[in-house]
């Protein structure tokens, strides 16, 4: 349990008993979670006002960050009372209790070493006074900016990160594919031989695996690419196969396409490295199976490039958002050059955007939609917050099927790392479950200079 969420033992003179602490919120713990007010326990937490003022700037606009500070403020306005202030307001049965505290003088201390009067300092300000003037409340400052744990910890302020929906363990994200060596001869002439595959008990000496597993069976010069498939209960020998021009290259791009062709696999996870072809092969396997969906839908969080926010590129609104999106449109255009530019292949793609069957936006434009037979590949996830992946997939309708792609060693959110991420989150809960299929991408297949520079530098 992290430490966001912990209970505190101190001994009292009285005796031994557990003491519950104090924490103080950060904006961002609100815009990563409206909820977090509600996953303390017993402990009683303090809201700055300088954060609900910083609130009030993200209240507009349709992105999920806004969403957040909307719903935060409808939790907030449930517990309104005069309490607020003096006694704080109860969160619930088995919960602690909510404070809003005003800005509180500097100290010397605090002025000496940050006199500018900004927010960041402000909650310093009060965690600093929560700090010396109540030590038994163990005051503890959370927030998921880095710099600021680091000036707390300065003026020798507890300080940790949010972890309610931190993954510990990811060293298995990034693995490469499971070999199973030294099988019984005939175990993968038998795979060959039948199409359905063999029963699991035929390897159970061996793995146990889980669902949608994928794994190469090798014995001396003999091996097979396979998979478990938790509804017929057999190891099934995976082909490899082209999809809309694409052939894979490697074992882990013949597993991917094999997960995002599977009809019983309705979410799949691709994670890997800059050039691994993690969007590409979505993209292949959306349009090679675009007559069993009514739309292909590519969307990826808006990240700003370099120093150019929104606001400051040219055109309308679609010119704006067009450089975020052009990674997308760059790997459409790789599908294309697979055929001859007279090709019905070549000229389809045309058509499917024109008709709005094959779109390509800013993730934020698909809240409030329901999604039915839906191919939906969400590029960049690991910019994705847990709840922000939750509520894309509670966007599903029947029939869909969403394909998470993304690096968890390359996030551009400030707020966010590999263990905190929403891909990271998403794959870690849902393995082992029928619906889930993820596999990790691990060679380079871009060019041996990408391949080059992302392992070398």
């Amino acid at each position: 349990m992290s430490v966001t969420t912990k209970k505190s033992s101190v001994k009292k003179k009285s005796g031994s008993t557990t003491q519950a602490k104090t924490f103080i919120l950060d904006t961002n713990v609100l815009l990563h979670d409206f909820k977090c007010i509600f996953k303390f326990e017993e402990n009683d937490i303090i809201l700055p006002i300088v954060v609900l003022e910083e609130l009030d700037k993200f209240k507009k606009g349709n992105d999920l960050i806004n969403f957040h500070a909307r719903e935060f403020t409808r939790n907030i306005d449930k517990l309104a009372g005069e309490d607020f202030f003096k006694k704080g307001v109860s969160l619930g049965e088995g919960l602690g209790r909510l404070f809003i505290e005003t800005s509180k003088p500097f100290s010397e201390n605090l002025t000496n070493n940050f006199p500018e009067k900004r927010p960041d300092h402000i909650i310093l300000s009060i965690a600093e006074y929560y700090a010396t003037n109540f030590p038994e409340r163990h005051p503890v400052l959370v927030t998921k900016d880095i710099n600021l744990r680091v000036k707390a910890k300065a003026l020798g302020i507890s300080a940790e990160d949010y972890k309610n929906d931190q993954v510990e363990n990811i060293d298995k994200l990034n693995q490469e594919v499971l070999t199973v060596n030294y099988l019984e001869k005939d175990i993968i002439s038998k795979l060959y031989a039948n199409s359905e595959g063999i029963p699991l008990e035929e390897i159970q000496n061996y793995m146990a695996p889980y669902a949608h597993q994928y794994f190469i069976l090798k014995n001396g010069g003999s091996n097979a690419l396979a998979h478990f498939n938790p509804i017929t209960k057999n190891i099934e020998r995976v082909v490899k196969t082209n999809v809309y021009g694409i052939n894979p290259r490697n074992a882990e791009q013949t597993f991917a396409i094999d997960a995002l062709l599977r009809p019983e696999v309705s979410l799949v996870s691709l994670t890997g490295k800059a050039g691994t072809g993690k969007t590409l092969l979505a993209l292949a396997a959306a349009l090679h199976q675009r007559r069993d969906f009514q739309q292909i839908f590519l969307a990826r969080p808006i990240v700003a490039l370099s120093n150019k926010e929104l606001g400051f590129l040219p055109g309308d609104a679609n010119e704006k958002i067009r450089p975020y999106m052009q990674p997308l449109f760059d790997n459409l255009l790789v599908i294309k050059h697979q055929f001859k530019p007279q090709s019905p292949d070549f000229t389809k793609i045309d058509e499917l955007l024109k008709s709005d069957k094959l779109l390509i936006e800013p993730l934020a434009y698909i809240r409030g939609r329901s999604l039915s037979k839906v191919f939906f590949i969400i590029d960049e996830a690991q910019n994705l917050t847990p709840h922000e992946i939750k509520t894309i997939i509670t966007r599903a309708g029947e029939g869909t099927k969403l394909v998470f792609t993304g690096d968890i060693g390359q996030i551009d959110s400030p707020y966010l790392d590999a263990h905190s991420n929403g891909l990271t989150y998403l794959t870690t809960k849902m393995k082992g479950q029928d619906v889930f299929a993820h596999i990790n991408l691990v060679k380079g297949e871009r060019s041996y200079l990408a391949e080059l520079a992302s392992d070398l530098l």
